[in-house]
């Protein structure tokens, strides 16, 4: 190598080195340059932030400044209202104690001479004892008879007075009373009756079930009738066949039993297919639906009247008063309509008409009993409400509903009432001319057992009986109380709807002849 050669190598070496050096200074110049400016702009938002934070804090402070007046201006708006109003309080107050102290201050007054009046009344009656003593000697001394006998003649004497007194003011008193119990009791029936217009309608014991041809009548009867024997064993119910064209009876006093045999013939008649298993299938499909069908119809009466809580077995029996008649008349009908017009007459009278409608929707409710179960339906009735646990006030009602036993609540006269009323609406019930003829003679026969009767006649419908008695045995007085006595012989031997009017007719004849 020459010396050139190795200058020139050395001459690059230091070349390089001041070039590597050159760079290290300018980048460090230019990091140092870039991390001075960062810290710069870092103090610089530094201090925004700081002038922001402060800002927001002093717009906080003023805020809070301003809810604090506002409540402190409302709580003192509130402490003056309040103290107004403790104001108005204090001076009512003041009133009341004045106006007690003059009230206190009066009666004291009052009182003072009240003691004084008192005083003046013993010494007035002690003078007076004295003035009584002097009279009662100074009588005693003119009449010739002792103070007792005196006593005994005078008490004679008034005792006869007041007698006839208090017989007379007894008839006037009963009259009043008499008219205006009459007048409320007919307004408040009137009102009852206008709202439960139920409709009547009779009851019957055969059933009629219209066929599509006469044909069908040889396929009900069947082979050698052994269709026709099934039907009525199974269902217990006649059926008529006769010349009526297309049309068939049935006929059975138990109205269940006709229905279920009505439904199970329809269907027959709607399938086609009549013979001895097809009927049995039938029968025991209506027996189903009357079943559901009674239950159904209980619960609807229960909700049309507006009673709820009725046991599950209440209902049921409720829906087969649907099937029961009473002289003719629908019983469940009834029952809605006495539940009604109780109902009514007790909102009219402000006392308990849940319980009146309770009461009268289940008081015959014995009627649902077959003939299995022995006694009244009043008994019935009452055992199967206290089985399912009714209240004491139902039970009574039911129990008293025909008078067997006096009504002790308001709720119980209602419900007889309503009993009454809807069993003797017009054309309600049937009842044949022998038993009618009957209810007048033994009315008129319990009237003429009494003595001094001379005849009675029972007119409008055995609603009133007049009595004719012999003037020489019964007085005005006398008269009184028998009609008194009467009307008690005839409510507790007589079975009636309604009310029967007793009148006792005395005749007086004044004869003389003109010469």
């Amino acid at each position: 190598m020459t010396g050139i050669q190795f200058t020139s190598i050395i001459i690059a070496v230091v070349a390089l080195i001041a070039g590597i050096g050159a760079g290290y200074v300018l980048r460090r110049n230019v990091a140092e340059s870039k991390l001075g400016a960062a810290e710069e702009e870092a103090k610089r938002i530094l201090e925004e932030a700081i002038k922001e934070a402060e800002a927001k804090r002093k717009e906080i402070l003023l805020e809070a400044k301003d809810e604090i007046h506002r409540a402190r201006q409302e709580a003192e708006r509130d402490n003056r209202e309040r103290r107004r109003e403790l104001d108005r309080i204090e001076r009512r107050i003041i009133q009341k104690e004045e106006t007690l102290d003059k009230k206190l201050e009066n009666i004291e007054q009052k009182e003072q001479m009240l003691r004084e009046k008192e005083i003046d009344i013993e010494k007035t009656q002690a003078d007076l004892q004295v003035i009584l003593s002097q009279q009662l000697k100074e009588l005693e001394r003119l009449s010739g008879l002792s103070s007792e006998q005196a006593k005994e003649l005078l008490l004679r004497n008034v005792e006869e007075q007041i007698r006839q007194e208090t017989a007379a003011l007894i008839r006037e008193v009963e009259a009043e009373a008499r008219e205006e119990a009459e007048k409320r009791a007919r307004d408040v029936v009137t009102l009852a009756i206008q709202k439960c217009a139920a409709d009547v309608a009779a009851e019957t014991t055969v059933s009629v079930v219209a066929l599509p041809n006469d044909e069908m009548k040889g396929r009900i009867i069947g082979r050698e009738g052994r269709n026709i024997r099934t039907f009525e064993t199974l269902t217990g119910v006649d059926l008529i066949i006769d010349d009526t064209p297309e049309a068939v009876i049935l006929s059975s006093f138990d109205p269940i039993r006709r229905e279920i045999a009505r439904v199970a013939l329809e269907k027959l008649i709607a399938d086609g297919r009549i013979h001895p298993a097809r009927i049995e299938e039938m029968v025991e499909k209506a027996t189903k639906e009357i079943e559901q069908e009674i239950r159904e119809v209980g619960e609807q009466a229960a909700f049309e009247v507006g009673v709820h809580g009725l046991h599950p077995e209440i209902i049921r029996l409720l829906g087969r008063l649907k099937y029961r008649t009473s002289y003719g008349q629908n019983v469940l009908k009834h029952s809605i309509e006495v539940a009604h017009l109780a109902g009514v007459m007790a909102a009219e009278l402000e006392v308990d008409a849940v319980l009146a409608k309770r009461a009268g929707l289940i008081h015959d409710i014995g009627k649902a009993v077959d003939h299995e179960v022995s006694g009244s339906h009043i008994e019935i009735g009452v055992e199967l409400a206290k089985r399912y646990r009714e209240s004491k006030e139902v039970l009574h009602a039911i129990a008293a509903h025909h008078g067997d036993i006096e009504p002790e609540t308001i709720e119980a006269v209602l419900v007889q009432a309503a009993d009454a009323i809807s069993a003797s609406r017009p054309g309600a019930r049937r009842e044949t001319l022998e038993a009618y003829i009957k209810r007048l003679e033994k009315l008129e026969k319990l009237a003429d057992s009494f003595s001094g009767v001379e005849r009675a006649y029972a007119i409008q419908a055995g609603r009133e009986v007049r009595i004719m008695v012999k003037p020489e045995e019964i007085d005005d007085l006398a008269s009184i109380n028998l009609s008194r006595e009467i009307a008690r012989k005839v409510e507790q031997d007589l079975d009636y709807p309604g009310q029967i009017k007793v009148v006792v007719i005395r005749e007086t004849r004044a004869v003389d002849y003109a010469k």
